[in-house]
């Protein structure tokens, strides 16, 4: 990436060890630039909709059965080492890694962004309370308050609220995720028109996205985007 300088100052500048190689040259983002070259970058040829790798422009599950959301922008792959980031970030809450994938994100897709659909408010994955009080934040809320900053758009993270307390989803195949986060997510404002994006950490299946995306549109949005720091690869 040639334009960092253009978007790291979400925190002030930090020189600190790299988190894959521990030499001193990790900077602000924790990360030096020859680990960052080597991430698995999630720019293959991909659906627009749900970002799964293919060379159309809609993949056939995104044909079949059409997904709540409209688009999905992804930073990485979920592969190694991104996938130990995102888990040291998620379980030891090592919250400047929300700085790292915030502003890597942006460098990204700072032009799409800019471009598409401008988008009215900046919604994170709910989190349930109970979940919420185990690990001590939100870890798509983190990300969301950085973006939001940057990008001087509303966050919205009261409107919508997940109200049933449902079992990991990282455990379960694709119709019990489906079936698991039904009715997972209320949202008591009304969103009329709005164009909404959705922050949240891993997309897998996207049954929570999806989820989240119908509770939107039943509230009135006009348009749901997800922006995902890391999408899985098919097995």
């Amino acid at each position: 990436m040639n334009n960092r300088l253009k978007f790291n100052q979400i925190l002030p500048s930090l020189q600190q060890t790299c988190l894959l190689c521990a030499s001193h040259q990790g900077g602000n983002l924790g990360l030096c630039e020859p680990c960052l070259n080597q991430l698995p970058w999630h720019n293959t040829a991909q659906c627009r909709q749900c970002a799964l790798m293919t060379n159309n422009e809609i993949c056939g599950n995104c044909l079949s059965t059409s997904p709540s959301f409209d688009s999905t922008s992804t930073l990485f792959s979920y592969d190694y080492p991104v996938d130990g980031l995102l888990q040291h970030y998620k379980y030891n809450a090592n919250l400047n890694l929300a700085n790292t994938f915030a502003t890597l994100f942006l460098e990204k897709h700072h032009q799409h962004i800019s471009t598409r659909n401008k988008v009215d408010c900046i919604i994170p994955m709910p989190m349930h309370q109970h979940r919420l009080k185990e690990r001590g934040f939100n870890q798509a809320l983190e990300i969301a308050k950085l973006i939001s900053k940057s990008l001087i758009t509303k966050l919205d993270y009261a409107s919508c609220l997940r109200i049933k307390h449902t079992p990991p989803q990282a455990s379960l195949n694709l119709q019990e995720r489906i079936k698991n986060i039904k009715g997972a997510f209320q949202c008591t404002q009304n969103l009329h028109n709005l164009n909404v994006a959705i922050v949240d950490d891993v997309m897998t299946t996207g049954a929570s996205l999806n989820e989240l995306a119908k509770t939107l549109k039943q509230a009135g949005a006009a348009h749901v985007e997800c922006w995902v720091m890391a999408r899985t690869l098919p097995k």
